[in-house]
């Protein structure tokens, strides 16, 4: 679901041995999951191929928002200069 937290994107209820915790994730104002490149990129720098705690923002956004095979219509912002 949309995040209430100034500046978040995403919010989740995540539940994981009797504990329950709200997090939030995504910067709000960046695309997601937009190129192949920018995807590769993300995905190496937050080492998602190791997120396994439900607990954390980082295993959220790397199944959420960058998983997959791309194709959201939102691009990345105009600040943001390189191969993306």
């Amino acid at each position: 679901m949309r995040s209430d937290r100034a500046g978040k994107k995403k919010m989740v209820k995540a539940c994981q041995g009797g504990r329950e915790k709200l997090i939030h994730f995504g910067a709000k104002g960046y695309g997601h999951n937009y190129s192949s490149a920018a995807r590769k990129s993300f995905r190496a720098r937050h080492k998602c191929s190791t997120a396994k705690d439900k607990m954390t923002a980082r295993y959220w956004a790397c199944k959420h928002l960058w998983a997959g095979k791309g194709g959201s219509t939102k691009s990345s912002p105009k600040s943001r200069k390189g191969k993306y």
